[in-house]
């Protein structure tokens, strides 16, 4: 099959020293920690609300914060065993988060679930419902509760749904482990999705540095009615949303519309057989798959409960290989840098990434050489070069006559930049302002 791809973009390295080598071929395993923080904050929109109190004895699954609205999703407990706390602990943002401290009794004894059974018997009424109250969020990194993607909007219509397999991130191999260990779990939560939405055709992308994962998939997909594999070029962002979209559909997302808007809804792979296990046995996410690499004695692929420390792990890695410089979720690209080794990690952590002194270490910015690459690896076609001037002058208003919003932050500007500019987080600066603005004008009205 012709593999597609989208315009512009990068190359970064995929198979060099710390990047995806080290964990591609190793399968999943389990760890279980004696101790789980569990955040009610793992979610684009309103945080939950803790509805537990320190000295409750839990079950795995059970409901340990409400929904705090639409845009919104419940939190469960992803071990058995005691509440040892319910505080505030420092996040990843500039406020502290609520969070729910477990010690794990390791008796795995599950609340009561309530299954739904095969996804293609299931009555499609249910599975939105079962979506929301299984907390499902996006997790390619995205975090946005998968229930309001589904629910549209009146007059709205969606010709496919798109499940993300590309993978694109460097060091992240916890999609291709799924794809090849667990494909039809995948195929069982997009088949619920389209059975939900009446859409009648999914397509599953996946770039072609992963021919394993495409021939797993579509042995996966074989008899599965409207299902399709396709294969797409290596190249970053190619995971991006828009990129997915074009690349796929050759349709373009409107600027500062939805994926809606161009009829199609996207999935990651994570995401679907989160939602197979919503729909099948009715447990709630309390565990994903996430990479943890880079400078560690022994990379891994590991199945891991929400809310298990950093610290632990690591110490489940082996421990630090050399003296970490900086530890990051997610992969080198668009990686959040954590604090500290005791932060937990969270529904959307697809990668637990460490650095040493040398490679953590931020270079200093160079002069503007008018180069002109920023331009040429930008995938949404912006002038990074002209918003870096705007945003560093804090002339918003400039940066967003230049598009500043659409920027995907995707990083493909500075990696191209022989100079080193500081391009991206100058745009999140400017984007960041820029929302605040329209907030405070829309409260003063």
């Amino acid at each position: 099959m012709l593999k597609k791809t989208f315009k512009r973009g990068v190359h970064p390295l995929h198979h060099h020293g710390h990047g995806k080598t080290p964990t591609r071929a190793l399968p999943t395993r389990e760890y279980v920690s004696d101790t789980v923080v569990i955040s009610m904050a793992m979610n684009i929109g309103a945080p939950a609300t803790p509805c537990v109190q320190k000295g409750n004895l839990v079950k795995m699954g059970q409901v340990i914060g409400t929904a705090s609205g639409f845009v919104s999703v419940p939190v469960h407990a992803s071990v058995s065993g005691e509440v040892v706390a319910v505080e505030k602990i420092p996040y990843l943002g500039s406020e502290p988060v609520m969070a729910v401290t477990i010690k794990n009794d390791f008796t795995d004894t599950w609340c009561d679930l309530n299954p739904l059974g095969d996804v293609e018997a299931v009555d499609p009424s249910l599975i939105i419902p079962a979506i929301r109250d299984a907390g499902i969020t996006g997790m390619g990194g995205a975090s946005f509760p998968t229930h309001v993607k589904l629910t549209f909007r009146e007059g709205a219509k969606c010709d496919y749904i798109i499940v993300n397999g590309a993978e694109c991130e460097t060091h992240l191999t916890a999609d291709h482990r799924l794809m090849l260990e667990d494909g039809k779990r995948i195929v069982d939560g997009l088949r619920a999705v389209m059975r939900a939405t009446g859409v009648s055709k999914g397509i599953i992308g996946i770039e072609d540095n992963k021919m394993d994962a495409i021939e797993a998939m579509r042995k996966a997909a074989e008899g599965r009615e409207g299902i399709f594999i396709q294969p797409l070029k290596t190249k970053y962002p190619q995971g991006g949303e828009k990129q997915l979209i074009e690349a796929i559909t050759g349709r373009q997302v409107p600027a500062g519309k939805l994926p809606l808007d161009a009829g199609v809804v996207v999935l990651n792979v994570g995401t679907c057989a989160a939602i197979a296990d919503a729909v099948i046995e009715g447990k709630p996410l309390i565990s994903r798959i996430t990479t943890v690499t880079g400078c560690v004695n022994e990379p891994s692929n590991l199945l891991l409960r929400i809310g298990t420390i950093v610290e632990d792990a690591i110490g489940e890695c082996g421990g630090f290989s050399e003296e970490p410089g900086k530890i990051f979720f997610g992969g080198a690209m668009t990686g959040i840098c954590i604090p500290n080794i005791y932060v937990p990690m969270a529904k959307s952590t697809n990668g637990i990434v460490v650095f040493n002194e040398k490679e953590g270490k931020s270079k200093d910015e160079s002069p503007c050489i008018r180069c002109g690459r920023c331009v040429a690896a930008c995938p949404i076609g912006l002038n990074p070069y002209l918003i870096k001037v705007a945003a560093d002058k804090s002339d918003f208003e400039a940066a967003n006559k230049l598009h500043v919003n659409d920027c995907i932050l995707c990083g493909s500007c500075a990696f191209a930049c022989p100079s080193r500019r500081w391009l991206t987080p100058s745009f999140k600066f400017a984007k960041d302002k820029l929302a605040a603005l329209a907030k405070a004008k829309g409260g003063a009205k």
